[in-house]
């Protein structure tokens, strides 16, 4: 809570691969006196500093717990396939999750799409245990990866390149904060994510100055009050 005196702030976690800055940038238009805060962290931590009042809000993908909290959907990320750039996956635009049946798919332990049974491919001896660990492994020929396209573009490499998997499911990303009495810059950054204009936000602008009363003097002549 901002004690007298202090400058508001608004807080906003995100997880590896979103893209806060177009929605930092038209904060910074409509709120030039209160910074933008943005906090990246994997889902569960941003989901904790929520809870804990850490954050304000977060850019998350599901499944998470949504006990005591908000959610609104933002977007569903395309599921990519990343290979090194002389694997025959790269012969197509697009693949099926059959087409990865003989390769060794890496299963790293932060994996956030959400598999509804086996996964594709042939399981590593060991896990990597987080994303960049089996972009590393992909690049030296140990296997490939399957995982949302944003996160494959944030950890991109000149020798390594990727293709829509069509039939992998899909990671949806949402808006999530805490489940009570919205303040003015929570509604102000819903507004934002949801293409409200400045005009038809729903939080309270300050009255435009309106100009001095005038009157009619002798003669017609209109008289205000000068400064």
């Amino acid at each position: 809570m901002t004690e007298p005196g202090e400058i508001a702030s608004f807080r906003l976690g995100y997880v590896p691969g979103a893209t806060p800055g177009k929605w930092a940038r038209i904060w910074a238009e409509r709120r030039p006196h209160v910074p933008l805060e943005l906090v990246g962290a994997p889902t569960d931590e941003v989901v904790e500093r929520i809870r804990a009042g850490a954050v304000d809000a977060g850019v998350v993908r599901l499944p998470i717990d949504r006990a005591g909290l908000h959610a609104i959907p933002l977007y569903t990320e395309t599921t990519v396939a990343v290979a090194p750039k002389d694997h025959v996956l790269t012969a197509v635009d697009e693949a099926r999750l059959d087409d990865l049946a003989d390769d060794i798919v890496l299963r790293p332990q932060d994996d956030t799409l959400p598999w509804p049974g086996d996964r594709p491919g042939r399981a590593a001896a060991s896990d990597p245990a987080t994303t960049a660990e089996a972009i590393e492994l992909v690049a030296a020929g140990v296997g490939l990866l399957v995982l949302p396209q944003s996160l494959a573009r944030l950890h991109h490499r000149r020798d390594l390149t990727h293709r829509p998997v069509v039939d992998a499911p899909r990671s949806s990303v949402v808006l999530t904060w805490p489940d009570a009495e919205n303040t003015e810059l929570m509604e102000e950054f819903i507004g934002i994510v949801r293409g409200r204009t400045a005009n038809s936000s729903r939080t309270p602008r300050r009255p435009e100055s309106t100009p001095a009363p005038t009157t009619k003097g002798p003669r017609g002549r209109r008289t205000g009050r000068r400064r």
